[in-house]
């Protein structure tokens, strides 16, 4: 399964207006380039494939393997076709007796060095140093293998998902180049010299003790078995494969699952992904195991009350049991008694028909989605300003930033495939400022220019973005031209008289916000001045009391300066998870039909009405927060969850819990069990994405195909299931596919009317909106206007948030994730990933240990207001003083526990990065016990049902 060398252009790829083009011969076929395009590269747009090793279509050319060479008439000697450029009237041959021969014995001396194990090599069917040798017609070695080689070399086993055997090494560099070049970590090395050089880890380590982050770009530009997966190792090459999209972070990596009959082998990340191309992370390259876990959920279980046992059942009967009491549900409370939650981790075809059933079968609008609790001030805010609920570019426009600010984002850990394109940009030379409490990776970037840290205070975001656009606005920075052509007038005025109040200067905001003052004028100078600046962001903006207000802050910079409408600029939004856009799009939310259409909207509900066959309600129903309290109160009784553990990942644990355990009916549909599941009366088994076809929405607008790869384990994909239950209820749902559901999602959402399977087949991916005006989408929004006409630039009144630090709680604790593990867990910790991260710390800086005499890897305990919790302590500088720090992947690190039920004030989302806690030491026995209240149920839950056996609840 060796991949071909693809040219840098496709044929068809037009050449810009700027270049200059050149015709040369290669064994007598014209060519016409771009002047500066590598001899090779010209030779494969007319299907010549020169022989190479060192050489791959995603590096920088080499030259090292001498295999490409080629004579080249007037010129004297053999040239390397991968770093000869072309040149006008050039005549270049590619098969003489002389380059077969001198091919032939540099593959010889290749050969000499190699093990003759390539019947049992795990490589065999997949080395491209075997083919090559059948390609220069290499037969027999001369040279023996009685001198001096490297052989006896050892093999590194420690990377839990790839070994390195140095015997194989042909010391080609190409892991080197993609670590350095692709994936930015620069983990690898070429070591010594001439017959002693050596690919490296550095400092004597190992592979799991290096820097390495194991994103697989090393394994898949070696060109032997030097570096290869176990999975292929222990299984075999793989036979055949089907491009699909990653369910782990909002990149919506492409990827190859590459199989084995229905046995999935490995996932190789495809180059042909507009949103990836053919680069990953260690999670989507590696940790797929959880598709197959033990653990997974295969029969349906159902029980009356949640201090019964389960009772595994047939899927019929879990289903109409789940219907009927439904509406024994609505008969006794009211229509208005239940709701469901969608999942961004689930399709955009079944968010949709989770959305459609609660609406049209169900007839309230009590729905909404996981996405309120990270990223929906991102939609209110950008609708508000802007026009449109999402971010303003694709993932390239970075490549043409000359500045870029990164706030409340954390790239190469939440977003890596991103992080690493990013950190290619830097290496080039634009400047980079980072506003974060954390002293984060991105900082620590090779740069041509040295980074600016703003080191905010956790809640100061308004405070920074309105100082930074009073420096703008005071020292004459704005864009005037922009501002009168694409911007409200009277809005502006309003907004320029309000940011250039004095009280809005850095000097006066500065202790608030935490960094110097001459920092944030740095930081606005650089931005404003740059030809192109960009604003990315992440959930340390929108899971604030004022996320709304930021985001609609950081629209404002964006318009002020200009940088809005063209490639390099932006306001772009970090989705968290991989269909946190695509959740919002389909209508997840209690106010809004799918298009982001308000359900007040009498015309707008008409349509929908003809569509669906039935009447709707009028009026926006429940939020999350509103069904949690409606619970507790009496007046929710009923709810249907797809695909998300709301009792882990929601806010204030105590308060979600009391609100779940008051249910008469709570309906759980997901892959494993989970905290949720503990107050569950019906378990309906879900599907990974493996195991469905469909399509996800990245965080770039990128409508990305889902392709099944395998059966589901539990016999239906979750739009199936979603659809029986509609039946059960009574509501008539009938599609064979998702790609019809797909239809109707186009026939009924203006953004997406353009949009079908077929279309997406012929383009790829496409990013919305689609439609007649943009048949193939829109990269780049608001080129010449926006959606509601001028910009809104909206007063952003700094509201400091009600959670403040005190004597008892003199700590502010913010949260964040890790590279290795993903949200709470669920599918990573059911991985080899756990060998990164074993459990959640609290990173707290050696000054604040000091002082409450914490020692390195100590188990504290963190108190806030609401509650508390154990962790184990990690001292660290990334912190400042006053601010620590934990992720949220493990259910017994509880970190939701002492997290407030703060939230923004515009949209509910929660205010995860602000709670004043207290930290002080504890024993290894409390840490323990505090472990063991989380992990009994599960475990125990799992070792019984699966054996089709009961348990009491724990």
């Amino acid at each position: 399964m060796v991949e071909h060398f693809y040219p840098e252009k496709d044929l068809g790829t037009p050449a810009r207006e700027s270049e200059t083009l050149v015709t040369l011969s290669i064994d007598g076929v014209e060519v016409t380039v771009p002047e500066g395009t590598s001899v090779m590269r010209a030779a494969a747009l007319v299907d010549i494939n020169i022989p190479k090793l060192c050489a791959s279509d995603n590096l920088e050319a080499f030259g090292s393997c001498r295999l490409c060479t080629v004579e080249i008439e007037g010129r004297r000697g053999y040239h390397a076709s991968c770093t000869t450029p072309v040149g006008e009237g050039m005549v270049v041959r590619s098969q003489t007796q002389g380059l077969a021969k001198l091919r032939r014995n540099v593959m010889e001396l290749y050969i000499s060095d190699h093990p003759l194990d390539c019947l049992t090599c795990p490589a065999n069917g997949d080395c491209e140093l075997q083919d090559m040798a059948g390609s220069v017609g290499l037969r027999e070695v001369r040279y023996g293998f009685a001198g001096e080689n490297h052989l006896s070399l050892g093999k590194d086993e420690s990377n839990p998902y790839f070994t390195f055997d140095a015997s194989k090494c042909i010391v080609c560099s190409r892991c080197v180049r993609a670590c350095a070049e692709v994936q930015g970590t620069f983990a690898l090395t070429l070591e010594g010299r001439g017959f002693d050089s050596k690919v490296s880890t550095g400092r004597d380590n190992d592979f799991l003790s290096s820097d390495c982050v194991s994103c697989g770009a090393c394994v898949q530009a070696c060109p032997t078995a030097t570096l290869t997966e176990k999975s292929v190792i222990e299984q075999g090459q793989p036979e055949h494969s089907v491009i699909t999209t990653c369910a782990y972070c909002g990149v919506g990596c492409s990827f190859k699952a590459e199989m084995k009959g229905d046995q999935l082998v490995r996932m190789t990340p495809w180059k042909g992904g507009q949103a990836n191309h053919g680069h990953a992370c260690v999670k989507g390259r590696f940790a797929f195991g959880y598709a197959t876990h033990k653990d997974r959920l295969t029969k349906p279980m159902i029980r009356d009350a949640i201090d019964q046992p389960w009772r595994e059942v047939e899927w019929e009967e879990a289903i109409g049991f789940a219907a009927r009491r439904l509406r024994e549900v609505q008969q006794q409370h009211g229509t208005h008694s239940v709701g469901g939650i969608t999942s961004s981790r689930c399709t955009n075809e079944e968010t949709y028909l989770v959305q459609k059933l609660v609406r049209a079968a169900l007839g309230t609008n009590n729905t909404d989605t996981c996405a309120r609790v990270c990223h929906s001030p991102t939609g209110y805010g950008l609708k508000m300003t802007l026009g449109e609920s999402a971010g303003t570019q694709d993932f390239d426009s970075v490549l043409q930033s000359d500045c870029i600010l990164v706030i409340g984002a954390n790239p190469t850990d939440a977003h890596p495939v991103f992080g690493s394109l990013l950190r290619k940009r830097l290496r080039q030379g634009a400047q980079l400022i980072v506003a974060d409490p954390r002293h984060i990776d991105l900082l620590d970037t090779p740069h041509t220019a040295e980074p600016l840290h703003l080191p905010l205070r956790p809640g100061a975001n308004v405070a920074l973005v309105n100082a930074l656009a009073h420096v703008i606005v005071t020292e004459g920075l704005e864009d005037k031209e922009f501002i009168a052509g694409r911007c409200s007038p009277e809005e502006y005025a309003a907004w320029r008289e309000f940011i250039a109040d004095p009280g809005h200067a850095p000097e006066v905001m500065s202790a608030v916000i935490g960094a110097p003052a001459e920092r944030i004028r740095d930081a606005a100078r650089l931005y404003a001045g740059a030809g192109n600046g960009a604003i990315y962001y992440g959930l340390g903006v929108t899971e604030h009391s004022q996320g709304s207000t930021t985001v609609m802050g950081i629209a404002n910079l964006a318009m002020a300066t200009g940088n809005i409408g063209r490639p390099g600029v932006g306001v772009n939004p970090l989705r968290g998870q991989n269909n946190v856009q695509g959740s919002c799009d389909m209508g997840s939310f209690p106010h809004e039909l799918p298009g982001y259409q308000p359900v007040t909207d009498a015309a707008v509900r008409a349509s929908f009405e003809q569509a669906w066959g039935v009447e709707l309600h009028g009026e926006p129903g429940l939020r999350i927060p509103g069904m949690f309290d409606a619970a507790i109160e009496g007046r929710f009784k009923a709810m249907y969850v797809q695909g998300e553990d709301i009792a882990q990942s929601d806010p204030n644990t105590q308060h979600v819990e009391a609100a779940l355990r008051s249910l008469d009916l709570l309906i759980v549909q997901d892959i494993f069990l989970n905290e949720t599941a503990k107050f569950a009366h019906v378990i309906l088994p879900g599907s990974t994405f493996l195991e469905k076809n469909g399509t996800f929405t990245n965080a770039e607008r990128r409508i990305n195909r889902v392709r099944k790869v395998m059966p589901p384990l539990a016999g239906k994909e979750d739009w199936q299931v979603t659809q029986e239950l509609a039946q059960a209820l009574g509501y008539p749902m009938h599609y064979e596919h998702p790609s019809e559901i797909m239809a109707e999602i186009a026939s009924v959402t203006p953004s997406f009317a353009g949009v079908s399977y077929p279309r997406l087949e012929e383009l790829g991916s496409i990013q919305w909106p689609c439609n007649d005006q943009h048949p193939s989408g829109m990269p780049v929004m608001h080129g010449d206007s926006f959606p509601i006409g001028l910009g809104r630039m909206v007063v952003t009144e700094f509201m400091p948030t009600s959670e403040k630090v005190s004597e008892a709680f003199p700590l502010l604790l913010t949260t964040g994730r890790i590279l290795s593990q993903y949200n709470v867990g669920a599918q990573t910790r059911r991985t080899e990933n756990n060998v990164w991260h074993g459990e959640d710390v609290l990173e707290i800086h050696p000054h604040d240990a000091a002082a409450r005499g914490i020692q390195d890897g100590q188990p504290v305990t963190i108190a806030s207001r609401t509650g508390n919790t154990v962790l184990r302590a990690e001292h660290s500088q990334r912190m400042q003083p006053g601010v620590v720090y934990t992720t949220f992947h493990f259910p017994h690190s509880g970190a939701n526990v002492i997290t407030t039920d703060n939230s923004d004030w515009a949209t509910n989302c929660p205010e995860y990065k602000v709670t004043a806690v207290q930290v002080s030491g504890t024993s290894d026995r409390a840490l323990s016990d505090w472990q063991r209240r989380f992990e009994a149920f599960t475990e125990q839950q799992l070792a019984f049902a699966g054996q089709g056996q009961t348990v009491e609840e724990h």
